[in-house]
């Protein structure tokens, strides 16, 4: 008697149906494995160019405390010591060095705490500066027709 599941098919079928599944599966497990590598790869590229850009901007920041400095100084060294033009420039050069001081040691990261805290010690005033802000903002960016 034959087989009631094989009458329909030829001889052997049946073994190369389950070699092309095996094939397939095998197949489809590889480009899986290859996509994930790839995926993995992409991820940590995007990471390293993220912290480089991190680093970038720290650098940059620092260079700006730098300038800021340095323009103090120049400030100091070419404009008058005396009088009321002699005071306001002290006061510049004075927030210049200071500004600059604090950009080159705080950075970026330094800058974020700094803020974070602000806002935590005094949510009402920052949430009403966030709000003035948007406002301007939005009268600003708006069209007028």
């Amino acid at each position: 008697m034959a087989n009631p599941t094989t009458t329909h098919q030829k001889p052997g079928f049946g073994d190369k149906a389950e070699d092309m599944m095996g094939k397939a599966k095998e197949t489809a497990s590889t480009a899986y494995d290859k996509a994930k590598d790839v995926a993995s790869g992409a991820a940590d590229k995007a990471r390293d160019v993220a912290s480089q850009a991190g680093k970038q901007a720290e650098n940059y920041t620092q260079a700006a405390g730098k300038g800021m400095e340095s323009l103090a100084g120049t400030i100091r060294e070419n404009m008058p010591r005396e009088g009321v033009l002699g005071a306001a420039t002290s006061r510049v050069a004075g927030g210049l060095e200071a500004t600059g001081h604090y950009l080159e040691h705080e950075g970026l990261s330094g800058m974020a705490n700094d803020m974070t805290n602000m806002i935590r010690n005094n949510p009402i005033p920052a949430l009403l500066f966030g709000v003035g802000l948007g406002f301007l903002l939005a009268r600003v960016t708006s069209s007028r027709s």
